[in-house]
């Protein structure tokens, strides 16, 4: 529906920032905020709230009252979903770990799962339109902005409920900011995003509104999207309660979906069902989207190999290729016989369609990052001389078919690129003249470097998953040829990230999702840099950058944002926390050939196969015309590989 595809598109662009849920509006917390107190509240039904204060009748004076809205433009319509879309039957997903908790809050919760879990299940006051990025209602009908953009107010939907049945009030937006604030979810980073806004006022029972501590652009985009937790569970919880209490279990929402307890198999598998008494399903823009009755997430642990098998026997219904090798070779079939019965026969027969979807979805950042607290990276010039080292431009011709881009930036490919960041690519006699600057001019007996004043071996260790090893390998033989020991330790996915969150690493695989607006601070804040479960991972710290991040928060001029976030971009460049990798700004994916899907398939700026989750549907007759092919060996259309309406869209828009 409306919001939950924006949920899912916010998720996943916040993803660096976990934007969740929580609270209790009367109990003392931990908090750094917490000025305002919550009006009386009253707890009759909405015919009995005056149109002033967000009942009846509210719609024909909003305007008055200084109150904004969103009403969907008839050519919109189509990015909210495809009319043929059909509900029911059940979406098989597999997933590489199980979560470490299913919460969407608080300590562990920032996987990508936390996110996708959050997009289906839970809402915001208001979110962000899928083409424009302009606001829209979800759970709030109407928003108020004061004229110095430090105070607003927002009309919730006296329609909203939770999947409980209980009406959703300001009295739990109080709630989640109270629990957002509350130290002892241990996760700082959420203190930190909530911290700028004054203790949230109930002004009447759908009426809520919020002063900013500090002027900021994002400001309403942050606190409107905050996903929203019932109040009459949290108000007898404190933080630590909730960490443990709802570790593995659902608190209501008002997605629409929920995951009920006995769908939740720890370590295996967790569902989501549709709600049949979602608020607001009625709704005309919701029609065509969140169309399966079920999705169900199968844990595979950190085993491509078995994932692929299991879509090869038609247990999972699509597979994200994100090894170049599988879409190259284990996809390919213009060499195959008719007769042939190995596995590509299915993409060759069309049994299973083939794509390359291209969105403008964020490249995010890849490559390796140092932990900067730590020997033997604390040291620049052993950053920089792993980087040259890192023969990225060899992978990308020997491993990955040139499928791929080179990566010399946080924003690759964006407006907010440097253009004027070095671009380190191999090369190894500027590699070993800082190794010499840096101490290591000599090896022992065994070919590994030494310090030359201490005799200790240059040597660390990278912990990997198993499905890794095959982009590791290579970089540590190329680290081996100049006299680096880099091991390898391999660990399953939860422990891997724990490690990472508590700061226990030397130098870290990475792979983050990008944002379509920027937020730098929740990973370069010095303020972060040495405290733990945050996403300030290499320990970052620059005064400039922090002035720099302040003064990004409160301009509203989007050339000037471009300005500091080039120059942030210049600065961490240049410091070098991390070695870049490789970078390609499309989706590779196969599929059962039994679904329906608008013709952009995937949301312009979400761009994943989360996008399935919303969009997609089972065709019955595809489904039917499928079983028929197989049964009888009958071939079906393949169609084009590359799909492009996102880049012919922004074409004829510009």
């Amino acid at each position: 529906m409306l919001k939950q595809f924006a949920r899912i598109l916010f998720s996943t662009l916040m993803i660096a920032l976990v934007i969740n849920c929580g609270g209790g509006d009367k109990k003392e917390v931990k908090t750094t905020s917490q000025t305002s107190t919550t009006a009386e509240v009253s707890s009759s039904s909405s015919d009995i709230v005056s149109a002033k204060d967000g009942g009846k009748g509210f719609e024909a004076i909003s305007e008055g009252l200084g109150f904004i809205t969103y009403t969907p433009k008839p050519e919109d319509l189509q990015f909210f979903g495809d009319p043929r879309a059909i509900k029911g039957g059940t979406l098989t997903s597999i997933t590489s770990r199980f979560p470490a908790t299913l919460r969407t809050i608080g300590q562990n919760s920032n996987y990508v799962e936390n996110s996708t879990i959050e997009g289906l299940c839970y809402e915001g006051m208001i979110t962000t339109h899928p083409t424009t990025l302009e606001f829209i209602p979800s759970l709030a009908t109407h928003w108020k902005i004061s004229d110095d953009k430090m105070t607003f107010w927002f009309r919730l939907n006296p329609k909203a409920r939770f999947s409980d049945g209980t009406e959703v009030t300001s009295k739990d937006v109080v709630a989640t900011y109270d629990l957002r604030m509350d130290e002892t979810i241990l996760f700082p980073s959420s203190q930190l995003v909530y911290g700028k806004f004054d203790r949230p006022v109930a002004e009447s029972k759908y009426i809520v509104s919020v002063k900013c501590q500090q002027l900021s652009w994002r400001n309403l985009l942050y606190f409107g999207s905050m996903s929203i937790l019932p109040e009459h569970i949290l108000r007898d919880l404190d933080g630590t309660d909730y960490l443990e209490e709802y570790q593995y279990k659902m608190m209501p929402g008002t997605g629409v979906y929920i995951i009920h307890e006995k769908d939740i198999v720890n370590q295996e598998s967790f569902t989501l069902t549709r709600r049949d008494n979602y608020w607001d399903r009625d709704n005309p823009v919701n029609a065509f989207t969140s169309n399966f009755d079920k999705i169900k997430f199968s844990v595979v642990k950190d085993n491509r190999t078995i994932e692929f098998e299991k879509f090869k026997k038609g247990e999972q219904d699509f597979y994200v290729v994100a090894a170049s090798r599988e879409w190259i070779e284990d996809c390919e079939v213009d060499s195959l016989d008719e007769g042939a019965t190995s596995w590509p026969y299915s993409i060759k027969k069309g049994w299973v369609k083939k794509r390359k979807i291209f969105s403008e979805k964020p490249a995010g950042t890849s490559g390796y990052a140092f932990n900067m607290r730590k020997w033997p990276f604390d040291d620049k010039r052993i950053r920089y001389a792993f980087s040259y080292l890192y023969d990225r431009e060899k992978m990308n011709k020997e491993m990955y078919y040139n499928e791929y881009s080179m990566m010399h930036s946080m924003y690759s490919g964006s407006v907010y690129e440097n253009p004027n960041n070095e671009k380190v690519l191999y090369n190894p006699e500027k590699a070993v003249a800082l190794l010499k600057e840096a101490g290591y001019s000599n090896r022992n007996s065994d070919g590994w470097l030494v310090n030359d004043e201490t005799g200790q071996i240059l040597q660390f260790e990278i912990s990997i998953m198993t499905g890794s090893a095959y982009m590791v390998t290579p970089v540590q033989q190329m680290m081996k040829d100049y006299g680096i020991d880099m091991q390898i330790k391999f660990v399953d996915g939860n422990t891997n990230w724990k490690n990472l969150m508590e700061r226990n690493y030397t130098v870290y695989m990475q792979n983050w999702s990008g944002l379509v607006f920027p937020n730098p601070e929740t990973s370069l804040k010095s303020s972060l840099a040495d405290e733990a479960f945050n996403n300030n991972i290499s320990g970052f710290k620059n005064d400039r950058v922090d002035e720099l991040l302040d003064e990004y928060d409160q301009s509203f001029d989007q050339a000037r944002r471009v300005e500091i976030i080039r120059e942030v971009d210049g600065i961490y460049s240049d410091i070098h926390p991390a070695a870049w990798g490789i970078v390609r700004n499309y989706q590779r994916m196969i599929y059962w050939d039994k679904f329906g899907y608008p013709e952009y398939m995937v949301s312009r700026y979400g761009g994943d196969y989360r996008s399935i989750y919303t969009y997609w549907w089972i065709d019955p007759d595809k489904e039917a015309r499928l079983e028929k092919a197989m049964a009888n060996d009958e071939t079906l259309p393949q169609g084009d590989v590359d799909v492009k309406f996102w880049p012919k869209y922004l074409n004829l828009n510009q």
